[in-house]
């Protein structure tokens, strides 16, 4: 097979990988580039597609389960509501689910305040820990003394 095939082929495979970021088509484009390179040392086009398939499923198989975990590790930082869940706030209205009240304050902002369970209901002045945001409401539960 023509080198200019194999140029066309790994073109076509790393603009896709760019297209996507599934870390999917990078692998083949690897094999495109052992069948360019054997294609280069004139070597019969069987056995470039043969290193061209080899190649691909070697690195698809080998390195890809290695890069996800690397690009999944990285620690994602918390940003706005997703960085209250976990913080102690102080209920400001006692926290009523069946009644339809309930206000905390956290980092100097007042939200509204509901328990995950109904039948609780949480006192004014009482510590909680967000466990969720749902929407505009912090979903809470008492702070264990101690």
């Amino acid at each position: 097979m023509n080198a200019v095939y194999w140029l066309i082929l790994i073109i076509v495979l790393v603009v896709l990988e760019i297209i996507t970021l599934g870390l999917t088509t990078i692998w083949f484009a690897g094999g495109a580039l052992a069948g360019f390179i054997l294609s280069m040392l004139d070597v019969q086009p069987v056995l470039q597609w043969a290193a061209f398939c080899v190649v691909s499923l070697i690195l698809l198989f080998c390195t890809r389960p290695w890069a996800l975990r690397y690009f999944n590790s990285q620690k994602k930082v918390k940003t706005n509501v997703d960085s209250l869940i976990g913080k102690t706030a102080v209920v400001t209205s006692a926290v009523s689910n069946l009644e339809g009240q309930g206000e905390a304050v956290v980092n100097g902002l007042t939200w509204t305040a509901r328990t995950a369970d109904d039948s609780v209901t949480i006192p004014e002045g009482a510590h909680v820990e967000i466990t969720a945001v749902q929407g505009v409401k912090l979903i809470v539960k008492r702070k264990e003394e101690g």
